[in-house]
């Protein structure tokens, strides 16, 4: 198993933008916040990597602890750092676990399509940062 902990507000993976390169052909890129949020998330990675990539099926554990809202009262704040109030606002869960398994890939694992099974939640702290476990299952 290998799990680690990427501090700081977690950003989702953003939509793909397009534009022109100089000779005048579209081109597919990132959004500058979605590029270097995974290039953060590949440096940690990169510490917590195997001599050798993972190869079989993997099950994957995100969970993303967003700041609390600086509109929160003290009791709501509270309630949130315990787990009783949870995000239900933009982004979407998937986008940031798409951005955490992209920045994984060729890290960690050989390709994101080995992983069989993915668990991603979403909370609040007053620490946001992303904790990743990933796991690889028996073959048999």
């Amino acid at each position: 198993m290998i799990e680690f902990t990427v501090p700081g507000s977690p950003v989702a993976q953003g939509r793909p933008r397009a534009g022109k390169n100089r000779y005048g052909k579209t081109v597919m890129y990132d959004p500058a916040a979605s590029r270097n949020y995974k290039k953060q998330v590949q440096l940690i990675a990169r510490q917590h990597a195997p001599k050798k990539l993972l190869e079989g099926p993997l099950e994957v554990f995100i969970k993303v602890y967003r700041p609390i809202p600086k509109s929160f009262s003290k009791k709501r704040a509270a309630e949130a750092e315990d787990g009783i109030v949870r995000p239900v606002t933009k982004s979407d869960i998937d986008n940031y676990a798409k951005s955490v398994m992209d920045a994984v890939n060729a890290t960690i694992y050989r390709d994101d399509a080995q992983i069989v099974t993915l668990t991603a939640e979403k909370h609040y702290s007053e620490t946001p940062r992303v904790e990743v476990q990933v796991t690889e299952l028996e073959v048999g």
